[in-house]
């Protein structure tokens, strides 16, 4: 698995600091979070249902046609590669570098030509799209803001890059007759006849369970199909037996927008409608919501229809559902937490910039810090119970806002210790 912030049982063994006594600076999670109500205790109780309006406090708040609630926007990271290649085959991909590594990881490991497209300052090669090399990808995919850079896209110039992608027609060759997104790349299907396992070695291009150190995960007891698999196992059916039209083949644009609440003008969510136009959002940061894992995809109602069913049921929970359709629609405490958390990022940039570390970018929920020093000062802060989000390439540190004011006097005199 990738690393990601917010590890801080991991670090408090490793400083040797108990876990209370940390400032946790590395998720980009607004510390002042919607205040979470009590949960009514049937939600617990009773399995999650659809029409509980979710979906549409969704919609009225992001200004979009059709949502699709999710486990956390990583689970539709996790599974659009899949969609694509049962929908088309495998693609090429052009993925925002430096970025949130999730994407990368997933369209890769789906089997799919994942290339880094370089975003941030003094890397313009982005900018190369408008010269028409969008037409190069099947798919785009972009952080908007970005995360860590903070970059950001005018909304039209996403828009023309969409109406690039969507211009591009027909099969890549034949389409997949049994949508199995696991199907090795020599067209053969591994053979499962005898319990046991695999017939010959498990083809090496498909496996996206396998653990780091090569070794394929233990199956159990033998068991499993006799023969070949049957040719309708295809997990994306929808329930009526029919796929929804989704017009004709076409590239994808896709949009994650977990840090864009705290300015929404920016957003792309009302044309998400458009068909190839993907737009991933989050409760977790803006809401300070990470812990309920609620996310949604807003998408062409075709292509949702296709995405939860290859999800399948229940993939958020009841008492989830609940926090997120109330949050939704508490506007008065969105319209008061949008210019606070702007405020307290132009804060931070200040901050830092005292101590001779001015950002590179940032967003509403952190500031970016690109520099050398970066795993020094992330190990002087950690010793001082302070946990940013370390990057390596290019090296640079990643600033959470902190919640009150003995945190915003604790970073201070931190930093000012550790001031070159």
């Amino acid at each position: 698995m990738l690393e990601h912030g917010g590890r801080l049982r991991r670090a408090a063994v490793e400083y040797g600091i108990p876990l209370a006594d940390w400032l946790d600076l590395s998720t980009g999670v607004n510390p002042n979070g919607w205040p979470v109500p009590p949960i009514p205790a049937e939600t617990w109780a009773r399995l999650p249902e659809d029409d509980d309006g979710l979906s549409e406090a969704a919609c009225a708040y992001y200004g979009a046609r059709h949502a699709l609630a999710v486990a956390g926007s990583q689970a539709a990271i996790q599974a659009l590669p899949l969609l694509y290649r049962q929908l088309h085959g495998p693609c090429r991909v052009g993925v925002a570098a430096p970025g949130y590594a999730e994407h990368a990881q997933a369209w890769g490991t789906a089997g799919h030509e994942v290339v880094n497209i370089p975003v941030g300052a003094g890397l313009p090669a982005i900018a190369t799209l408008d010269r028409g090399q969008a037409r190069s990808y099947d798919v785009l995919v972009l952080i908007h803001p970005n995360n860590p850079t903070g970059q950001t896209y005018a909304p039209t110039t996403l828009l023309a890059w969409h109406e690039r992608l969507a211009a591009r027609g027909g099969w890549r060759g034949q389409p997949p007759r049994s949508h199995s997104f696991a199907a090795p790349r020599g067209g053969a299907q591994p053979a499962l006849g005898r319990p046991g396992g695999w017939r010959g070695q498990p083809p090496r291009s498909h496996s996206f369970a396998a653990p780091r150190g090569g070794t394929q995960p233990a199956l159990g007891r033998p068991g499993g199909w006799r023969g070949q698999p049957p040719r309708s196992h295809s997990f994306a059916a929808p329930r009526g037996g029919a796929q929804p039209a989704l017009g004709r083949p076409g590239g994808w644009l896709v949009i994650d927008e977990a840090f864009m609440d705290a300015t929404p003008a920016s957003s792309l969510a009302a044309h998400a409608h458009l068909p190839g136009l993907i737009v991933l959002r989050s409760l977790g940061k803006f809401f300070g919501l990470a812990g309920a894992r609620v996310g949604f995809v807003l998408a062409e109602a075709a292509l949702l229809e296709r995405l939860r069913d290859l999800l399948g049921p229940w993939a958020v929970c009841g008492p989830a559902r609940h926090i997120a359709s109330l949050a939704l629609r508490d506007t008065p405490w969105q319209d008061a937490a949008r210019p606070k958390l702007i405020a307290a990022a132009a804060r931070l940039a200040d901050v830092l910039a005292h101590h001779g570390l001015p950002p590179s970018g940032g967003s509403a929920l952190f500031q970016r810090v690109e520099t050398a020093r970066a795993g020094e000062i992330h190990a002087a802060l950690a010793r001082h119970g302070i946990l940013t989000r370390l990057f390596e390439h290019p090296a640079s540190l990643r600033f959470g806002l902190p919640g009150t004011a003995s945190e915003w006097t604790r970073l201070d005199a931190a930093l000012a210790k550790i001031s070159p």
